[in-house]
């Protein structure tokens, strides 16, 4: 049996809490930031208290300003986008990779190994050696400015087919034979079988393809040239227009605390699911 060190108990507190407010304390500045006004940020030294602009601040945020050094559209409408991007994203990621490996592995056809492999050798290739092409396709076929430009380009992902794959590769073989000698086709194996034994498998991928198409900039940037389809992490860049005295910091701020927003919560709602996705060997 271990016995409990009080004093390492003591030591390992006292790092966390140190570790939480190295984490916490540049959100505690822009929350302070987002309370003052633009005029009030700028002098120095900043004020290190909350001020009494919070909800004019977070209003010009959230249904946009008449004037202003940078963009002045409202963040509503941005997290709208990056939502509804983010989703798409999410949900077409686990579906295309779930239906892919499922016919990876269950499936015979000619060359599937160089299907399979085809597909994982994408890893290999940065986002930056096909953005270039995927932009001309997406040009040529009308898409810019468009959720279908903003997400389908990045609704395919190898890493999900391959975990998917992986899990699907230490499913027992009598599943199959009692699903084939209940009378189940391909599809309602699929359905009844794999998909509830998948389930936190699917709930770690939605929480990672969230937070990634959520957090989407290298793409949108290019996709995007008008201010009603920017995502917001596009408009908190559109916000900075210059030096410190011509951007408003109490908005910037406001609209970065209200980006991290979505993702925070999606991790915390989803946090047990996630964690057990990771884990979890007995599935």
């Amino acid at each position: 049996m271990v016995e409990r060190n009080p004093s390492l108990g003591i030591l390992a507190h006292a790092v966390m809490i140190f570790g939480v407010l190295i984490v916490a304390f540049p959100l505690y500045l822009a929350f302070v930031a987002s309370s003052h006004t633009a005029q009030e940020i700028v002098q120095a030294p900043m004020p290190l208290l909350p001020g009494g602009h919070l909800w004019e601040t977070y209003k010009s945020a959230l249904f946009g300003r008449t004037a202003g050094a940078g963009s002045t559209a409202p963040v509503a409408r941005m997290m709208w986008v990056s939502l509804v991007t983010a989703l798409v994203i999410t949900f077409g990621k686990i579906a295309i990779s779930l239906l892919s490996a499922f016919a990876v592995v269950y499936f015979r056809f000619p060359f599937k190994s160089l299907c399979f492999w085809a597909i994982f050798i994408t890893l290999m290739l940065p986002v930056e050696v096909r953005i270039g092409p995927t932009y001309q396709v997406v040009s040529d076929l009308g898409m810019l400015n468009s959720y279908a430009g903003l997400t389908i380009p990045l609704i395919a992902s190898a890493t999900a087919t391959f975990l998917f794959r992986q899990f699907f590769l230490t499913v027992p073989d009598e599943l199959i034979e009692a699903a084939r000698m209940d009378g189940a086709g391909p599809m309602r194996f699929f359905w009844d079988v794999l998909l509830p034994l998948s389930k936190t498998s699917i709930a770690a991928l939605f929480v990672i393809q969230f937070i990634y198409g959520w957090n989407q900039y290298l793409w949108p940037l290019l996709a995007t040239t008008t201010e009603d389809m920017y995502p917001v992490v596009i408009g908190i860049k559109r916000m900075i227009a210059g030096g410190d005295g011509q951007n408003e910091w109490n908005i910037v701020m406001a609209t970065a605390l209200l980006a991290m927003l979505p993702p925070a919560l999606v991790v915390i709602l989803m946090q047990k699911w996630f964690v057990k996705g990771l884990v979890d060997t007995e599935k």
